[in-house]
């Protein structure tokens, strides 16, 4: 009786353990396959007719290309009354291949010194040599020493922020190209930083100058005047200045000299200086014959000053002695107005409970200002951005984009039009024209997302909570996975950015992709963006929330949010929160993971700058202040680091860094990793040994992990083993950085520009979420930019054409598609006065070209 009751028991333990393995996720390649069908390289070709990019004719027409089933659309529009031309390709509404744009412009270029500054006359180019600047006859290529005392480390125009760097010239050339605005910079008294890249036979160890908060004293620039022609050095009559812009941790931000203006004989020069902690602006003009400066006027704020979103909204008005301010003095980012001569302030130009975020277009004569500003029109998102005009006196204040949505605007070069792509996360984009005062002239395009839509394709739905404290209306977006059913639980994954600079959304428009946030959603998940306070694009009080304490990492706000959506969504299954970020994300993640332990379970930190000790100097410096030390000899900065909270982890934490790092070093995560380790926990880690701050060749690799972490330790599913995202060998990643990989991919040109200048301008910034992308930038087949990583900071390439050629191409190489493919990119492209701004995307098997056609006038 015994023997057969064992046996009966023990059949039922194996039918109970049947029926929990039954139930067991189990995650397929098809499943797989199906996310990696949601992923940017995919849904891009889906969209027909996406947004207008203007090229601008000499004769006041622009034309453009669009999308459309089986090929490509040209347009030609005649602003005065709308009408428009369309044809197969360009030559059919622009016979004669005409197109070039109306102005000149200086530029830079690859040469024998490195990257070279063109005069705005087009006839010497400046460059560095031995620490010195030199200048380069452009037609008899005779060189020119203009600096003889600077040594290594103590060089003039030297562009080193740390965590950036390059071979360029940060200077500015006179309207006259008869001076030039620099600095001398003194870097002798930093840390160096140090990697070693992994290979076979002796390591390769690349050292720089990389400043730290610890740093008594930082990279200082003393600013001088050149006088080309004789030459001649002029110093300006002030101690040296700390390396600092006002828009950034950068001087060159802007791909120029930042915070300085020439007036039109370059006779004065407008810059400001800027503190190490950002706290004190000084305004001051230089009298360039005799290095005497001029105290115009003195800003000083609790925390740190900005001038802008996305651009310095400063300018100097020559003409009439006037200085256009960007100040937050009043809690909102708004315009002011001064006079150089008295230093005093006549008006305050745009004023009320919203934030001017860029000046597009100063027109003196008729006194007017044209902005972006977000927030002002009640109702709708306060991150969507309207273009405005006011006069110079605050008068007449008027909306010139009516519509509800995200506004980029594109001006046409005679001030006359603006085309108008707005959209909404969920809204795809509507395309029109409009003159300067608002008034709509045609619809140019609506962009058509039907072939997206049959494949059950599902927009994020936008998303409203409020922060932790109760104070503020946060904002984000959920997706959700395409087979989605209310009554089911699904498992929570909380992507997080923390900012300061900016948010885990990242732009307000339409994309059919945001990174691979729908593709892990559609595995059987529910992916949620929060942007916490402490973000930018709203009141000076909302970005400061966090000042001083960047460890907070919105973290209350994002538990917060979350547990108000699941107490209206029973579908959100709050016992299976993961979260993940990359750069400041990573930091954020790890954190959450130590912090709430008992909340996220599962986290993946990559790339984390998780002691701000070990990042450079201005990003801390900036948002949390000088390093200080409390009386018990711990600093406001130690007490920020993830690894003093290891001990606290309970969850399952994937820590990834790129060996060699240099923006964010991957000593930041060996911290965290010692920590963990002496505090006998367990966790994972991946590190891509010659990676940069993207993954490089192995983005895809990471992608999968990512998607297998989650499937594993937060959905409690099998997941495919070692599914390959590109499966093919046609299309697996190719490792080697060269012009022969570069030939191995398919090239696809995106768009064309005509020109009629050879000095070119690019802008590149990441279109998306800042998970890491980086590519390289090939002009005509040689290489001007190798592997740099692409943020809200452009990576500026000055050309000069060879005006020999008609057609120049750029080509955009991914050297990886970031944490969530595919590799987007923004490029402005400045050619003159003509301005354009595209769109791009790149894979690792598919370049993306741009086409300069070049005509002279």
């Amino acid at each position: 009786m015994k023997k057969i009751f064992i046996v009966q028991a023990f059949i039922a333990f194996l039918a109970v353990a049947a029926n929990a393995q039954s139930d067991k996720k189990i995650l397929t390649t098809a499943d797989y396959d199906q996310a990696t069908r949601a992923l940017g390289s995919t849904t891009s070709k889906l969209v027909y007719r996406y947004n207008v990019n203007p090229n601008w004719l000499p004769d006041g027409k622009f034309w453009y290309s669009v999308s459309v089933p089986g090929g490509m659309e040209f347009v030609l529009i005649d602003p005065a009354d709308g009408s428009r031309k369309t044809g197969p390709d360009k030559k059919s509404i622009l016979p004669d291949a005409a197109g070039g744009a109306a102005g000149a412009g200086g530029g830079r270029r690859r040469g024998g010194g490195g990257m070279e500054s063109l005069s705005p006359d087009g006839k010497k180019s400046a460059f560095i040599k031995d620490w010195n600047l030199w200048v380069r006859d452009v037609e008899t290529k005779k060189e020119t020493q203009l600096t003889f005392d600077g040594i290594k480390d103590y060089g003039y125009a030297t562009d080193n922020a740390g965590w950036t760097h390059s071979d360029r010239p940060i200077m500015l050339w006179s309207p006259d190209s008869k001076k030039i605005a620099t600095f001398q910079q003194d870097q002798r008294m930093v840390h160096d930083m140090y990697l070693v890249k992994t290979k076979v036979g002796a390591p390769e160890l690349e050292q720089w100058k990389y400043p730290l908060p610890e740093d008594k004293k930082i990279i200082q620039i003393e600013r001088v005047i050149i006088e080309v022609d004789v030459p001649k050095v002029i110093r300006l009559k002030i101690p040296p200045d700390d390396h600092r812009g006002t828009l950034s941790d950068d001087i060159a931000s802007s791909g120029g000299y930042d915070d300085n203006e020439w007036n039109s004989d370059g006779t004065k020069l407008f810059f400001v200086s800027t503190s190490r902690d950002h706290k004190v602006e000084k305004v001051r003009i230089a009298d360039a014959i005799t290095g005497d400066v001029k105290e115009v006027f003195t800003e000083k704020v609790a925390t740190q000053y900005e001038s802008g979103q996305g651009t310095i909204n400063n300018h100097f008005l020559d003409k009439t002695n006037e200085i256009i301010w960007y100040s937050e003095r009043d809690d909102w980012g708004h315009l002011y107005l001064y006079d150089v001569k008295t230093g005093q302030l006549k008006n305050q130009i745009t004023k009320g409970n919203f934030v001017v975020t860029q000046l597009l277009k100063t027109d003196e004569a008729s006194r007017t200002l044209y902005f972006m500003a977000n927030g002002r029109e009640p109702g709708r998102d306060p991150y969507f951005a309207h273009f405005y005009s006011v006069n110079f006196d605050g008068s007449k204040l008027t909306l010139l984009t009516p519509e509800d949505g995200n506004h980029n605007i594109s001006l046409s070069p005679d001030g006359k039009y603006f085309v108008d792509n707005f959209s909404q996360p969920n809204v795809p984009p509507v395309s029109v024209l409009r003159n300067m005062k608002g008034k709509l002239i045609t619809e140019l395009e609506k962009t058509d997302i039907s072939k997206l839509l049959a494949t059950g394709w599902k927009a994020p739905e936008p998303i409203k909570v409020k922060s932790n404290d109760g104070k503020w209306d946060l904002y984000g977006l959920m997706f959700k996975p395409k087979d989605f059913d209310p009554s089911k639980k699904y498992p929570v994954v909380n992507y997080v950015y923390p900012g300061p600079q900016g948010g885990g959304v990242g732009t307000r428009n339409f994309g059919p992709s945001r990174g691979d946030h729908q593709a892990l959603a559609d595995l059987g998940f529910v992916v949620i963006i929060i942007d916490g306070s402490c973000n930018p694009d709203r009141s000076k009080s909302f970005h400061d929330v966090c000042y001083g304490n960047m460890g907070s990492n919105t973290l209350d706000d994002q538990v917060a949010g979350i547990k108000q959506l699941a107490a209206t969504r029973p579908y959100l299954d709050l016992d299976k929160v993961g979260i993940w970020g990359h750069s400041g994300g990573g930091f954020a993640t790890a954190d959450a993971m130590f912090t709430y332990p008992d909340f996220y379970k599962v986290g993946i930190s990559e790339s984390g700058n998780h002691d701000n000790r070990n990042y450079e100097d201005d990003w801390g410096e900036r948002y949390i202040g000088l390093e200080e030390k409390g009386p018990d000899g711990t600093t406001n900065y130690a007490k920020q680091a993830n690894q003093i909270n290891a001990g606290n982890l309970k969850g399952k934490l994937l820590l990834a860094h790129g060996g060699m790092d240099d923006n964010v070093p991957p000593y930041n995560t060996y911290l965290v990793v010692e920590a963990l380790q002496k505090a006998n926990k367990d966790f994972d880690l991946v590190v891509f040994p010659n990676a940069r701050h993207g993954y490089g060749a192995e983005t895809n690799y990471m992608t999968r992990r990512r998607w297998d972490y989650f499937g594993k330790n937060l959905m409690g599913a099998e997941v495919p083993k070692e599914y390959k995202i590109n499966p093919s060998p046609a299309t697996a990643p190719v490792k080697k950085d060269s012009v022969a990989t570069v030939s191995t991919r398919k090239n696809t040109v995106f768009s064309r520009i005509p020109v009629s200048v050879t000095n070119i301008t690019l802008d590149i910034f990441d279109n998306g979420t800042i998970d890491g992308d980086s590519i390289s930038v090939y002009y005509n087949g040689k290489l001007l930019v190798s592997n740099r990583g692409l943020s809200e900071k452009a990576i500026t390439v000055q050309l000069l054409l060879d005006e020999k050629a008609a057609q120049h191409e750029i080509v955009l190489f991914a050297n990886n598609l970031g944490s969530i493919p595919p590799n987007t990119a923004t490029i402005v492209v400045k050619a003159g006065d003509k301005r354009y701004e595209l769109h791009s995307s790149a894979s690792l098997t598919e370049n993306a070209v741009l086409v300069l056609e070049y005509k002279p006038k």
